[in-house]
């Protein structure tokens, strides 16, 4: 039996898990997030804000105990997009590796869309692949194709905290900075599409806070509930229905609801403009909501 700790380290959130695994068999300890918003302005400055690495090694710390009381024994921390992106990231890499003892690994989009997939088709049947999975962070959103393994993978620069601070002004969301906004969005699509059959999966599955903030709303609950959110089957028309409305919110609107994080707020609208985006592109009905992701795929490579 290992028990492992992975810790997902993006430009909005960062999160711990801790697992038990052995012999193919996955059990939660514990799962916790921390909205730290590590990539804020690194889209226009390509530097880390130093209130932001305070921040995010406010919560590496908070982690760090909670590992040593759980007593996981290997740990691994995966950096993504805003750290790939900072010009001053070993600032933020240092002070990891003082908190930790273990150096954070800032890993390719590749090696994340990997990991993302590792994590959100392992549930899901066999009889249901092809998969494309499709995980929409906060600076970059990868799409991943493959049946048991990966075939192919691209990442682009259309994750929620990017496309916001590069287009969204003010909540609701005016016309042209949405148009503006998909030409953007459409364009990243596209390239994707030259290296992933977006196409030819049978089931497209989505996963990270995006997709999973609009199968809440899809599923009209009043609070947040990962149990009823994994796994539900959201169909197309209604992401583009919830973009809509989230795009047409005030911001104290957004924060009123009951299954919305504080922390995504400011972004939940371009990162649902994203994900139907991503659907009219792809032409399926429906997609996968999975609350198994790059976390699960990173606590899985542990135990490999």
């Amino acid at each position: 039996m290992s028990r492992v700790a992975a810790i997902d380290c993006g430009t909005n959130s960062i999160r711990l898990l801790i697992a038990d695994i052995s012999d193919g068999n996955f059990r939660e300890i514990t799962r916790t997030m921390e909205i730290v918003r590590l990539g804020e302005g690194v889209d226009k400055n390509k530097r880390f804000d130093p209130k932001a690495i305070e921040r995010t090694l406010n919560a590496v710390s908070e982690f760090s105990e909670e590992i040593k009381r759980r007593g996981a024994s290997a740990i691994r921390f995966c950096a993504t997009s805003a750290t790939r992106d900072a010009e001053n990231r070993a600032l933020f890499v240092d002070g990891v590796k003082q908190i930790l003892g273990i150096e954070p690994e800032v890993i390719s989009g590749d090696e994340e869309a990997r990991l993302s997939f590792m994590g959100a088709v392992r549930e899901i049947h066999p009889s249901d692949a092809p998969f494309l999975v499709v995980d929409i962070g906060g600076g970059s959103t990868e799409f991943v194709y493959g049946d048991s393994k990966v075939s192919a993978a691209k990442s682009v620069n259309i994750g929620c905290v990017r496309m916001s601070e590069r287009h969204f002004k003010s909540a609701p969301v005016a016309e042209e900075d949405i148009e503006r906004a998909i030409i953007d969005i459409d364009r990243a699509i596209d390239e994707a599409g030259r290296y992933v059959p977006l196409k030819s999966a049978r089931t497209l599955v989505a996963v990270a806070g995006t997709a999973t903030t609009v199968a809440a709303a899809a599923l009209e609950l009043e609070s947040y509930d990962r149990y009823s959110i994994h796994q539900s089957r959201i169909s197309s028309q209604k992401v583009a229905e919830i973009s809509k409305h989230f795009l047409e919110m005030k911001r104290e609107e957004l924060a009123a609801l009951g299954y919305m994080h504080p922390g995504r707020v400011d972004v939940i609208a371009a990162g649902a403009l994203v994900l139907d985006r991503i659907m009219k592109a792809v032409g399926l009905s429906e997609f996968v909501a999975s609350e198994s992701d790059i976390l699960d795929g990173i606590a899985w490579s542990l135990a490999n």
